[in-house]
């Protein structure tokens, strides 16, 4: 665990002081890395990457990389008919799993280096993906995450919060929903219309908007948890997870 992932200090109830970053010191919203996954299923625990898309953006310079794995397993029908990528076209096409999360994970860390925060929607999702698949993976940076936010400051909007309905909410564009590139593009315009909406969150310290995301993300999970417990789900209840950016 690196010093700006404050989930044990969330849940155990206690605040740990922490080493200021070396990396960007506010969220700037025009020196970004955006970041999205898509992968052979939903549990983070397990899934494989397909599809790893990385989209740099700094002033008016913007530079997409996007990344086909060969998840080395077969890619199930559910997963498949999400994002269109079939184990026969991952297997042919592919690059090794292993090489394309090792390039993932080094230019997440070269985007720190330079001062970029990672945008990534639902980062509790993709960035557990990343720590489950090599231990050694750590938040050394600033992670903003839109959909956190997003609830956050607008909690009572009815609707739900998948990129596509936040998205139409914020008029931003979405081009293939469940595209890897087209979800990072995305996630980074809506992090910029969260930027203009509301400018505490550029004002803060990097440090401090990171112990933002994971408070509020835990009152949201905490609270989706005790519906489900009030309603006798335990089993689903038991599924929610509270720990941000990376799951416990």
């Amino acid at each position: 665990m690196s010093y700006v992932e404050y989930t044990a200090a969330l849940v155990s109830g206690r605040r740990y002081r922490v080493a200021p970053m070396t990396t960007a010191a506010h969220f700037d919203p025009t020196h970004l890395l955006s970041f999205d996954l898509e992968t052979t299923g939903t549990d983070p625990l397990t899934a494989r990457i397909v599809t790893s898309a990385l989209i740099s953006i700094n002033g008016r310079q913007r530079d997409d990389l996007e990344m086909l794995a060969d998840p080395g397993i077969p890619i199930p029908e559910g997963a498949a008919k999400v994002h269109g990528i079939s184990t026969e076209y991952a297997r042919e096409h592919g690059r090794p799993h292993d090489e394309v999360l090792a390039e993932t994970i080094e230019r997440i860390r070269a985007g720190w280096r330079d001062g970029a925060t990672l945008i990534v929607y639902n980062a509790a999702y993709d960035l557990t993906v990343l720590r489950s698949l090599d231990p050694t993976f750590t938040v050394d940076g600033p992670v903003v995450d839109p959909l956190v936010i997003d609830k956050a400051k607008d909690p009572y909007r009815k609707g739900k919060r998948q990129l596509e309905p936040v998205c139409a909410h914020w008029g931003v564009t979405l081009g293939n929903a469940h595209e890897a590139t087209a979800d990072a593009l995305a996630a980074a315009r809506v992090a910029w219309k969260l930027a203009r909406a509301y400018p505490e969150l550029s004002e803060v310290s990097a440090d401090e908007l990171m112990l933002n995301q994971a408070t509020w993300h835990y009152e949201s999970q905490s609270g989706l948890k005790k519906y489900f417990e009030d309603k006798g789900q335990t089993d689903r209840a038991a599924t929610v997870n509270t720990s941000w950016p990376v799951q416990s």
